[in-house]
């Protein structure tokens, strides 16, 4: 009832002369509710009524004034929930790249920062989070971006007229790649990791990222209201307080930034617009959060006087405080996995690792190795079944024992192997080292215990093509012919009678430790499982370069005979063929997820591309199609 009188008096308010009929179409109510109504307003004294002739005018008394600003302010502050759903796992981002900076003669994200670009350094992060589908928008210079082969990997859409739009324009160009929130970056922006975890982590899924004034000169001040965005301007003299600085980082919604657009292309006559502004606007209808993180150290780099203050000044900082914030991360992890006080935990080192990131720690003077997951891993590993088969290789004495394993996190400490010397592939062409590794893969292959998953190479190749799918990556030159004919070769070995066995499948040298002169460990069991046997000495044998001659002593002293059988050739370079391809794979997705690998996925492919022109393998193709 209460807006049905606020409807008439504002139809009043703007004009006297209307009949009781006009006010119902108006309205959207009957002449009878209408003429009720006019009775009601009229009683209360927020209306009066003055006849002239046929016609009667009705007018707003002070008090019907009143009233009416009242609700329009009221009508003002409410604001639309736009969603429903709630927050959702953010997976892509949006990189605004278009903008020409009059003192370089590059975008700006391609400014290098310690020895990377700021554009590499930010994508790092990202994937870092989880983000691997990453829109790249640019305008100025375009062709630039392709001189770095990190950026493969990237979707590239071009604002053609930036130098005649603002940034809006730009954002509005990613539409026909955007179907899910996602985060938007302005690529000049230096700052923190955590920066991005904590708006990722914030429960709205629209808000802008702001901290304390810079004092650039350039700010984009931040007036809250009600807890929502409420005003955005550089212009200090609009406000009645600034609550922040707008930085260039937002999390957006998929139905907001859609509203964004619409609004840009339907009713926009301004191209220099900015998405800030446009957003503003859209706030004006439904609630635009924020994110305030005080003691912020970042920056932008706009110019040559900011690059310089940036790299001489804030990244050195930023540097510090990443180092110490990386530190108390890594002993969060130890403190939570062995119950310790900060101040056990002596000492922690990088220690290598591939796949994972690995740490060699000091706890109260003893050695440990802190393995924490890499980016990806997750979706990748089966954290329970490798806890599993780690137990069981340790029992077997072929390696340390496990101190911790989170089956959640896949976080594992184990004790530091003594006198500890990881294989490289030219000690283990050794035959002393031959005889220690391959006396491992016996004490494993024939030991006749049953491993927690079965390790079928044709079904991760399924599983890896998906992940591939999934990050938006895409495969190596000669990957489709390839895999047709590793197809050929599946069906004639799915054919032989093979025994399967608790295998490592992962055995290259840098899986293998050296503890004093006769001993030898394997370590990572994140592959392990069910597989051929062949599967391990194949791995083994390709990663450590191993010559004919070499290959053919290992092989006899693995089956402790002095010929190697047909079969077990043949067996041999099918399970290089298919591991070489799966690996291939494999460094795809771990690419697009960040790592850089160099050339080792196409050497992989050109390596599997070489086996299957081998002698055995024509002569077995040969016979299979006849």
């Amino acid at each position: 009832m209460e807006q049905h009188l606020f409807q008439i008096l504002e139809a009043i308010n703007k004009n006297a002369n209307l009949n009781q009929k006009k006010l119902a179409e108006i309205c959207g109510i009957s002449i009878g509710k209408v003429n009720y109504l006019i009775h009601d307003l009229t009683f209360g004294d927020y209306i009066f009524s003055e006849k002239k002739g046929r016609n009667i005018s009705y007018f707003l008394t002070q008090k019907g004034i009143n009233f009416l600003q009242s609700g329009i302010e009221a009508y003002h502050h409410k604001k639309v929930n736009i969603h429903q759903d709630p927050l959702t796992e953010i997976k892509q981002a949006v990189i605004l790249a278009a903008g020409m900076r009059k003192d370089f003669n590059k975008p700006a994200g391609l400014m290098a920062i310690d020895e990377i670009t700021l554009l590499k350094r930010n994508i790092d992060i990202l994937q870092e989070n989880g983000i691997n589908d990453i829109v790249i928008v640019t305008g100025y210079k375009p062709e630039t971006f392709a001189e770095y082969p990190e950026f493969n990997h990237l979707t590239f859409v071009e604002n053609k007229k930036y130098k005649w739009t603002g940034s809006m324009a730009s954002l509005a160009a990613a539409q026909p790649y955007i179907a899910n929130d996602f985060l938007l970056i302005e690529d000049d922006i230096l700052i923190e990791e955590r920066a991005i975890k904590e708006i990722l982590a914030h429960p709205q899924r629209d808000c802008v990222l702001i901290t304390n004034e810079s004092g650039s000169g350039d700010e984009a001040f931040v007036e809250i209201k009600n807890g929502y965005l409420h005003k955005i301007s550089k212009d200090i003299h609009q406000f009645n307080h600034v609550d922040g600085e707008m930085i260039g980082i937002s999390k957006l919604s998929y139905e907001v930034y859609t509203k964004m657009v619409s609004e840009y292309q339907l009713n926009n006559r301004n191209p220099l617009l900015h998405y800030e502004y446009m957003l503003l606007d859209i706030s004006r209808h439904y609630n635009i959060g924020y994110l305030e993180i005080h003691n912020l150290i970042w920056g932008e780099i706009d110019s040559l006087q900011h690059y310089n203050i940036v790299t001489e000044k804030i990244y050195p900082m930023l540097k510090r405080k990443e180092a110490v914030f990386r530190e108390i991360w890594i002993k969060s992890h130890l403190m939570e996995a062995l119950n310790l006080a900060y101040e056990d935990i002596e000492d922690i080192q990088p220690f290598g690792g591939m796949t994972n990131k690995n740490f060699k720690v000091v706890i109260q003077g003893k050695e440990y190795v802190l393995r924490i997951p890499g980016n990806g891993t997750e979706s990748m590993i089966n954290r329970k079944e490798e806890k599993f088969n780690a137990a069981l290789a340790s029992n077997l004495g072929i390696d340390t024992e496990l101190v911790y394993f989170n089956e959640e996190s896949g976080v594992k400490i184990a004790e530091l192997i003594p006198e500890a010397e990881t294989l490289t592939p030219k000690m283990a062409k050794r035959q002393d080292i031959m005889e220690l590794t391959t006396a491992n893969f016996r004490i494993l292959h024939f030991s006749g215990l049953e491993m927690a998953g079965r390790f079928d190479v044709f079904e991760k190749i399924e599983e890896y093509e998906r992940l591939m799918q999934e990050a938006n990556a895409h495969p190596y030159e000669h990957y489709e012919e390839t895999k047709a004919h590793v197809m050929v070769l599946k069906e004639i070995y799915q054919g032989m009678d093979i025994a399967l066995a608790p295998c490592h499948n992962d055995a290259l040298p840098q899986n293998i430790v050296k503890s004093g002169a006769d001993k030898l460990y394997l370590i990572d069991w994140e592959y392990s499982g069910m597989n051929d046997p062949m599967w391990d000495l194949a791995w083994h044998a390709m990663e450590s370069d191993f010559s004919p001659e070499e290959e053919e002593l290992f092989l006899t002293l693995y089956f402790q005979e002095d010929e190697v059988s047909l079969e077990i050739q043949q067996r041999m370079i099918m399970n290089k063929i298919f591991q070489d391809f799966l690996w291939t794979i494999w460094t795809v997705i771990k690419e697009a997820k960040g790592d850089d690998f160099g050339t080792y996925g196409p050497d992989l492919l050109a390596r599997c591309r070489k086996n299957l022109e081998h002698d055995l393998i024509r002569e077995m193709t040969y016979e299979y199609k006849k």
